[in-house]
């Protein structure tokens, strides 16, 4: 399908293939940590929810910085690192 707001091809049901959990920090499970938190699988499951094409990010750490959650209200996050060692193990990782 093709998204009249954007213009570029996007699945509106783009399901993942499988699931594992994160082992060790990395900057995509950070990103992964902050959407999970905010409500969504990943940046995939957001875009299509709210109709958007990018994610406002922190441009000297690729960070997510801002979130809307399906409430209508609002995440922010820091630049810096907030998914910790112990909970990196509850962070799940879509494969598409």
């Amino acid at each position: 399908k093709k998204s009249e707001v954007s213009g570029v091809m996007a699945e509106d049901d783009m399901k993942p293939k499988s699931i594992h959990r994160a082992k060790k920090w990395s900057n995509d499970v950070e990103n992964l940590y902050r959407f999970q938190q905010a409500g969504y699988r990943d940046e995939v499951e957001y875009k299509q929810v709210n109709q958007v094409d990018t994610v406002e990010c922190w441009p000297e750490t690729g960070f997510v910085k801002k979130l809307q959650r399906r409430d209508n209200t609002f995440y922010y996050y820091n630049k810096q690192r907030e998914c910790e060692d112990k909970e990196v193990h509850k962070v799940k990782v879509y494969v598409y």
